[in-house]
């Protein structure tokens, strides 16, 4: 993965049955909620973060387009470019986390990973077409 990019990052399963580490992990993450939405840059901790929790999200690089619809969606007037280049400052976190409509259309699975034909996990630029489908 590119430093340069950002990662937007969807839960997608709920709460019932989910270890104690993993949902102390969902919520360091700010992730409370189903169809909850945070950008983040892809650093080593964050990264380690999402693969212990990959069961209940699904991930990848979100593009300019996506970022501005999420922005304006939820009436933030920052300027996106900037924020792909220097990523998110202190005063935007407390925007965090988007809360995002169910997909139309659905998931592919909430059951399977996206190797598998569902959406858990890693998927690529494949996120921003999820994201649209829910803003």
């Amino acid at each position: 993965m590119e430093n340069k990019k950002l990662l937007a990052v969807v839960r997608v399963r709920g709460t019932v049955g989910v270890r104690k580490d993993i949902a102390e992990t969902l919520k360091r993450l700010r992730l409370n909620k189903v169809n909850n939405c945070i950008i983040m840059k892809p650093d080593e901790s964050y990264i380690g973060m999402l693969n212990s929790c990959v069961n209940y999200v699904t991930y990848g690089e979100i593009e300019e387009q996506t970022l501005e619809s999420l922005l304006k969606k939820n009436g933030i007037d920052s300027d996106y470019k900037s924020i792909m280049e220097k990523g998110i400052n202190k005063e935007m976190r407390s925007k965090f986390p988007f809360r995002l409509h169910p997909p139309r259309k659905g998931y592919k699975s909430v059951k399977r990973s996206v190797k598998n034909g569902g959406s858990l996990g890693y998927m690529g630029p494949e996120i921003n077409s999820l994201i649209k489908r829910m803003v």
